[in-house]
């Protein structure tokens, strides 16, 4: 080992970790599971930190794509933010609420304000319009049902910001092309991306 590597001149870590890596839910099922953590201890990034980091990627996923964001629990909550903040939302199942975000400001304010819950993100242009399938069964199941309807957009996600992880459902959205297109999106935030094996 060099005195350079054991001296002050020593490479820092970056503060925080994406994990990226391919997931095994099945043989009819094309999952990536994204991991964001603190470097040094593997906590979870939460919180505020967590929510800015989060609110770039998945738009940066999305690309050109609009993109919508599904909740199907602690309804009344949602909808009492959305109105206090005027975020364009609509009722579209017994059990579920669409939220058409406008980009990385709103979707910052939904994971810092609902970082406790798991919601869902849609994105494509099967989003410009409802999907009484999808959203009816969302009521019904909750993000399992997207499992049956990822095919249909660019990606969905389940997202789950308490944990750090989202996992992203995509016939066409591969690991490499993930990291592809969030690098530019983390580096502000000096977020170290790697395939864990």
């Amino acid at each position: 080992m060099s005195t350079q590597a054991m001296g002050s001149g020593a490479l820092e870590l970056p503060p925080y970790s994406l994990d990226v890596q391919a997931m095994d839910l099945g043989n009819d099922v094309k999952a990536v599971g994204l991991e964001l953590v603190e470097t040094e201890n593997r906590e979870p990034v939460r919180g505020k930190e967590g929510a800015e980091i989060w609110s770039e990627i998945l738009p940066a996923l999305a690309g050109q794509d609009a993109f919508v964001v599904d909740f199907f629990s602690h309804l009344d909550r949602v909808r009492e933010f959305c109105k206090t903040r005027g975020i364009a939302w609509r009722e579209a199942a017994e059990r579920c609420i669409v939220i058409s975000s406008s980009g990385a400001e709103e979707l910052q304010q939904l994971f810092e304000r609902f970082k406790g819950e798991t919601f869902g993100i849609r994105a494509g242009s099967a989003v410009q319009t409802a999907d009484a399938a999808l959203e009816g069964d969302l009521s019904k199941r909750g993000l399992d049902a997207y499992q049956h309807a990822y095919a249909r957009y660019t990606f969905c996600a389940v997202c789950e910001p308490e944990d750090g992880w989202v996992t992203v459902l995509s016939e066409t959205l591969w690991p490499s092309e993930i990291i592809r297109r969030v690098r530019p999106a983390v580096h502000k935030f000096d977020v170290h991306i790697a395939r864990p094996n």
